[in-house]
């Protein structure tokens, strides 16, 4: 299957279509004019018109990899 623009994956594109779709169940109104009474179709169509937005969280560090780095900055500077 060919990826979708904007996405890394097919998993992320469904994962980001998905949870528009439980908006929309959910009463959020839909942001584009579409024919579909569908969620899931109505929430592909809007990524595919550029309106819903995403982002990748970032993956809190380890206590251990943080303090490390921590560590390989101040002796780096030092040096």
């Amino acid at each position: 299957m060919k990826l979708i623009e904007g996405f890394d994956s097919n998993y992320r594109y469904i994962l980001v279509a998905a949870r528009r779709a439980r908006q929309l169940q959910g009463g959020a109104p839909p942001v584009i004019d579409t024919g579909s009474r569908k969620p899931c179709r109505i929430a592909q169509d809007e990524i595919k018109a550029g309106k819903v937005k995403w982002l990748i969280p970032e993956i809190p560090k380890l206590p251990g990899v943080a303090a490390s780095e921590t560590l390989d900055k101040v002796f780096l500077e030092d040096a």
